[in-house]
């Protein structure tokens, strides 16, 4: 293969690769601008390291790599922490009583904002991403039993808030969240409809 279909191949995977890495930033970070700034990140910088990837390997999990490390990176900045504040978080976990009806994704989306970071990641990986556990391990740097765990703890925290009705609280008035819901469910949609066409 010439350095040329190298290239072409190469920028064809990463093109691919885009919408799983929306989806693992907006699970990580929570707000789709910063997503959309640490997957323009995580391009750049795979980008600039084409050379270290093995053709044949995944490009997925070697992007996931580069966006988890971009995010970590973030994280130590305080970029994603300065929205955070626990006692709002606290207030907003228990649900009116009596709220019943389907569980919308938006809820679900912001009972997963709720889980410690290390575990969102995980069950995104695993649950979302569909990485075997061994995968995750890998892109997150620890053990297999330790993914495992994350995801175990992950799944047990949110069956928890389903049962117990402790979804976080929908804001009526949030019409961004709203509108980034609805946007990724239009940009998941859209790929199965021009390939059913």
């Amino acid at each position: 293969m010439s350095e040329a279909e190298r290239a072409r191949e190469f920028k064809r995977e990463l093109t691919e690769v885009i919408p799983h890495l929306r989806a693992f930033a907006r699970g990580l970070c929570g707000r789709p601008d910063l997503a959309d700034d640490l997957v323009q990140e995580a391009l750049m910088k795979a980008w600039a390291a084409q050379e270290r990837f093995q053709p044949g390997t995944s490009m997925r999990a070697w992007t996931f790599v580069i966006l988890r490390n971009a995010y970590l990176t973030d994280m130590r900045r305080n970029r994603f922490r300065a929205d955070y504040d626990e006692t709002v978080a606290e207030r907003i976990l228990t649900a009116p009583a009596g709220q019943e009806g389907p569980l919308h994704l938006s809820d679900m989306h912001r009972a997963l904002l709720t889980l410690p970071p290390e575990r969102r990641e995980a069950l995104l990986l695993v649950g979302a991403g569909g990485f075997s556990y061994e995968e995750a391990a890998e892109i997150c740097g620890c053990a297999v039993g330790t993914i495992k765990s994350r995801v175990g703890r992950a799944r047990a925290a949110l069956n928890a808030m389903l049962d117990d009705g402790d979804i976080p609280q929908r804001s009526t008035g949030d019409a961004v969240a709203h509108n980034a819901i609805m946007g990724e469910l239009d940009e998941m949609a859209e790929p199965q409809v021009n390939g059913n066409s």
